[in-house]
């Protein structure tokens, strides 16, 4: 279904989250047990910013007018003082990192949603706003042990469903999200230039 559409639409995922559901996945040469994923603190921000910046540049790639590459500088103070959710009464969002031989080498940003649609049943979601692993550590499940996580808690936070979207041209995330991790095309996002 992705291959219709232009490079610049999204499509958005939702995963239904019960408790000890399980969804087959594989690791490529990784010893799992080398991860390890544990919440942000501030001296983290530096480390964060260089992995959202190679994300950056990659979607720069994928989709010139739409996205760019911000500064170093920028993102590492976004982190560095907790502005990477935005400010809303009673929030609930979380910022993990994953870890390996102590370096930081991947995270993601998730925050509980409700829709604002009266047509949708009351349910929270568990939105991922944010996923990025180094370059050099992907296709080792650093991703999948972040996702998890990230699932895990929304979980414990009382969401019935996991939502993310990615770029319909992102072909790495359409394999890993589908295949990988059991996400399913649940709306499309398409966009026009004016």
């Amino acid at each position: 279904m992705c291959e219709v559409l232009q490079s610049t639409s999204t499509v958005t995922f939702w995963e239904l989250v019960h408790p000890g559901e399980s969804v087959p996945r594989e690791f490529v040469g990784m010893d799992q047990s080398l991860i390890s994923v544990r919440s942000t603190v501030s001296g983290d921000a530096d480390a964060i910013a260089r992995i959202f910046l190679e994300s950056a540049e990659y979607h720069a790639r994928l989709d010139p007018q739409r996205y760019s590459a911000p500064s170093l500088g920028t993102i590492s103070a976004r982190y560095r003082e907790g502005r990477q959710h935005p400010p809303q009464p009673d929030a609930q969002y979380i910022t993990l990192v994953a870890e390996q031989s102590g370096e930081i080498v991947g995270f993601i940003d998730a925050r509980l949603e409700r829709s604002p649609d009266p047509m949708h049943r009351e349910l929270i979601y568990c939105q991922i706003v944010e996923i990025a692993v180094s370059k050099g550590t992907q296709r080792h499940g650093i991703g999948t042990r972040l996702l998890r996580a990230a699932e895990e808690w929304g979980r414990g936070q009382g969401a019935e469903f996991a939502l993310l979207d990615y770029h319909a041209a992102n072909s790495h995330a359409r394999e890993f999200y589908q295949r990988r991790m059991g996400y399913e095309v649940a709306s499309i996002t398409a966009i026009k230039h004016l």
